[in-house]
């Protein structure tokens, strides 16, 4: 099992002049994140993944695998099957050992059929840990259902499928799956999400703007410095 109970930081990536990926920066603004206690998530939607290069994703994710960060998720997700098959493999050849945040292609209209089928032939392709990522703002309306999530566990299992990040909000609350971790998208949801129990915790971009008070509220869950931290997000 991977234990995610645990929050993140979804980290930007911050631009040269020429609007190449500045790596160094890149890296060292997660460190500074991570050092006040939220660990980074790299090259999800807040890190504009669809817009960068997959040279310059590959170089982020070679430099990254030379830090010694407490825990990190690397997002691999593309519209193309073949370069999200592509990238995981470079993680994994590089040393990686982490999970991979994927969300289904977000172009054309999916259903549930070709989502299962997407992230079956990953699998197929490559056996990896897969960190769901339900956006249906962004996942081109799309949002998994319970049902499709079970069917691919059953179908490969938690060391395969080992979480989920719930940012459209329908199945944090109602999956169920045992040695599965549930992440929410909004940390205004993190005290009831610690609440049901399991393997639970947060990835959100604006926990970057209060990390010592994320940290602490994971931690100690205590009300006041929660409501403080929700009114910072909002």
């Amino acid at each position: 099992m991977t234990n995610l109970n645990s929050i993140f930081s979804a980290s930007v990536s911050l631009l040269n002049a020429d609007l190449s990926l500045d790596i160094g920066a890149t890296i060292e603004h997660a460190l500074k994140i991570e050092k006040l206690g939220v660990s980074p998530a790299f090259l999800g939607s807040t890190s504009m993944a669809q817009l960068l290069e997959i040279s310059d994703k590959k170089k982020l994710i070679k430099e990254i695998l030379k830090h010694q960060f407490q825990s990190v998720l690397i997002g691999t997700g593309c519209n193309s099957l073949g370069d999200t098959i592509n990238l995981i493999r470079y993680s994994l050849d590089q040393g990686f050992k982490g999970a991979f945040l994927i969300m289904n292609p977000s172009y054309y209209a999916p259903e549930d059929e070709g989502v299962f089928n997407f992230f079956s032939n990953i699998q197929k392709a490559v056996r990896c840990k897969i960190v769901l990522y339900n956006f249906s703002k962004l996942g081109a309306g799309y949002a998994f259902s319970p049902e499709i999530v079970k069917k691919l566990v059953n179908e490969f299992g938690t060391e395969a499928f080992v979480g989920m990040k719930d940012s459209s909000g329908n199945c944090w609350e109602n999956l169920k799956i045992n040695n599965f971790s549930l992440l929410v998208g909004n940390e205004c949801h993190m005290l009831k999400n610690l609440q049901l129990g399991g393997s639970r915790g947060v990835i959100s971009a604006t926990l970057q703007c209060c990390p010592s008070l994320a940290r602490k509220v994971f931690e100690k869950k205590d009300q006041k410095d929660y409501e403080k931290m929700c009114a910072i997000r909002r």
